[in-house]
């Protein structure tokens, strides 16, 4: 990585914020996604992101659980490649 410095947003924990992988594309700006607390939950792409960010299986988001519906919940963020690798290497990605 030739001392290249990568700058990735974490998951903010105060919000309730948590990282998911997506498992599957539902239609409709929505997604089913397993959360790191492993629950699987249906979860709506939110219109700010809705036609910038192209979200695809196996992508590694940022979930907000709704606070009436706990298995449902908006992707606020998605990850590129190298910010994936880096979650990983630091430790924040868990294999379940």
């Amino acid at each position: 990585m030739d001392g290249e410095t990568v700058r990735v947003r974490t998951p903010d924990r105060r919000e309730g914020e948590l990282l998911g992988t997506v498992i599957n594309l539902l239609g409709g700006s929505r997604v089913l996604v397993r959360c790191m607390d492993s629950v699987t939950r249906m979860c709506r792409i939110r219109g700010k992101m809705k036609k910038r960010t192209w979200v695809r299986e196996g992508d590694i988001v940022i979930v907000v659980p709704w606070d009436f519906q706990n298995d449902k919940g908006d992707i606020i963020w998605r990850y590129t490649g190298p910010q994936a690798e880096w979650l990983s290497r630091k430790g924040f990605l868990k294999t379940a």
